[in-house]
């Protein structure tokens, strides 16, 4: 049976973006203008965008918490509460002794629980966050998860720096909703609302899961003409297939941690098969035979070859001095249990940093990372769980922003621009021991070029309904959002550099809110 060239093509293109380190592009790497690139101290104008993504829904009412007297009053009165309480402690509260008794909860401390950690972290955002109707503070004020202590403590940390900031209460909306408009379902809203898969698509693409193309792939693919010979390296994921990078054109290339090729492509590369370099060899010559009567066999050959030829370039590039001095992060260490143990988001940013080192080796000067870390489900066991996420964090962010403080010599960090996205964050009243699937929350924004130390976007009047109270943001349990995503990934786009008709293509429902520069990028 013929196959058409088209239906041919797909299909090949499909296979590289299922295979590790895959890749199928519209060119062939152009080795010798690699080399002249190598001269290159580092390319003129470089940004890239790094997406943390925390798979399972995080709980951002415990990573930023609103600390005034009205708010955390309110905060504290719904969690505080279950067989395992999730209230953190308030500002200033000094660390527990394992087998004391707290003064604010007067239960006995274990390493598990919130008051062993002490007080959450304050924070003063540069800008006065507005007080929203139903908070009777004249000002509010603001602190971060106690294990988020590397990112705001200290002169040199992200937020003392001001290259971090808040932005609020963001989550998938299709057009601005208020608290009575979502329960009347009298506007349009995103589909199957608190499910995992889902809610993660739509975070990444817009769309429920099945999505074909993600935001981070239609932006990589405005850029792969800018990267030139190195377009194959636009869209990179250190974290396995995502749809975030899914572009119409661009195909993300995934890369292990250790930046190894799938296919040894030299007997230089692999010096043994079954103990005969000779054989290695002629191995790499059969899988680059182009020379079959099958047109499928001659795309596919041809495939393989650019997939090989662009996993050597990339280990070369690797091995350059700038990304071979890239160092490891330091050993992380839990803050529940005081052991240390392994940081996978630290290592995937480690491989990010050493592909940013590269891009002048390799000949680009846009590119779209996506790294992740699971466990966010906090349903059971939030306590020690949550926290140690947190600790793994903002271990992991704060080395990212210390190796690209120095690249080569060169500071890289107003030209990298790293974020958190998740699922949802969760219900703002504890299940017992944990919390339930929710909707709107809040994100970090890290990098030299965001407007730092301060908050974007409406933080929320906090806590449930009651008698006497009736909070104009939160559905039940649920944080009803009042930005969207689509507002946060047109910023992120237009520093990166796309056109606003470029940014309504890619966000179609942008068009549905006034607003659509939120201000934390210069």
């Amino acid at each position: 049976m013929r196959h058409s060239p088209a239906s041919r093509r797909h299909l090949l293109k499909m296979m590289a973006a299922a295979a590790p380190l895959g890749v199928a592009a519209p060119f062939a790497l152009q080795m010798a203008t690699l080399g002249s690139a190598a001269a290159q101290s580092a390319p003129n104008g470089y940004k890239a965008l790094v997406c943390i993504f925390l798979f399972g829904g995080n709980d951002s009412h415990n990573m930023v918490l609103a600390t005034d007297t009205d708010s955390w009053g309110r905060y504290f009165l719904a969690r505080n509460t279950g067989n395992d309480p999730i209230a953190l402690m308030p500002p200033g509260t000094p660390p527990a002794a394992v087998g004391s008794v707290s003064p604010v909860t007067a239960r006995t401390v274990t390493r598990s629980t919130p008051e062993f950690l002490g007080g959450v972290l304050p924070i003063a955002p540069q800008t006065p966050n507005p007080v929203p109707a139903g908070t009777s503070a004249s000002t509010r004020t603001f602190g971060l998860h106690p294990a988020l202590a590397p990112l705001v403590q200290g002169a040199a940390s992200p937020w003392a720096a001001g290259r971090l900031a808040v932005l609020a209460n963001v989550g998938p909306l299709i057009t601005p909703t208020t608290k009575s408009q979502y329960a009347g379902r009298s506007v349009p809203l995103p589909l199957n609302l608190m499910s995992h898969n889902d809610q993660q698509s739509i975070w990444q693409s817009g769309a429920a899961e099945g999505a074909q193309r993600g935001w981070g792939g239609l932006m990589a693919d405005t850029m792969l003409a800018q990267n030139g010979s190195g377009a194959v390296f636009t869209a990179v994921s250190a974290n396995g297939n995502a749809v975030f990078l899914s572009g119409a054109t661009a195909i993300q290339y995934q890369i292990s941690t250790a930046a190894q090729p799938a296919i040894q492509p030299t007997a230089a590369a692999a010096s043994a098969l079954y103990g005969s370099a000779v054989a290695a060899q002629a191995l790499s010559e059969s899988i680059r035979d182009a020379s079959g009567l099958s047109l499928f066999a001659q795309d596919h050959a041809a495939m393989t070859r650019r997939a090989m030829d662009s996993a050597q370039a990339l280990n070369a590039a690797f091995a350059s001095a700038s990304a071979a001095a890239i160092p490891a992060p330091a050993p992380y260490v839990n803050p529940v249990t005081g052991l240390a143990e392994a940081n996978t988001l630290a290592t995937q940013l480690m491989t990010v940093a050493r592909a940013v080192a590269a891009a002048p080796v390799l000949g680009v000067t846009r590119q779209v990372f996506f790294v992740g870390l699971g466990g966010f489900d906090t349903h059971d066991l939030q306590n020690p769980t949550h926290t140690n996420l947190m600790g793994k964090l903002a271990h992991a962010m704060a080395y990212f922003d210390g190796v690209l403080g120095n690249i080569g010599g060169l500071n890289m960090r107003g030209g990298v621009t790293t974020f958190t996205m998740s699922d949802f964050s969760r219900t703002f009243t504890s299940n017992g021991d944990g919390t339930d699937h929710a909707w709107g929350g809040h994100q970090l924004i890290m990098g030299g070029a965001v407007r730092g130390r301060d908050m974007y976007g409406q933080f929320p009047t906090v806590g449930v309904d009651r008698a006497g109270f009736s909070n104009p943001d939160m559905s039940g349990n649920i944080l009803v959002p009042t930005t969207s995503v689509y507002q946060m990934g047109a910023t992120l786009g237009r520093w990166f550099g796309l056109s606003d008709a470029q940014l309504l293509t890619i966000f179609p429902n942008l068009g549905n809110f006034s607003r659509r520069n939120l201000g934390f990028m210069v």
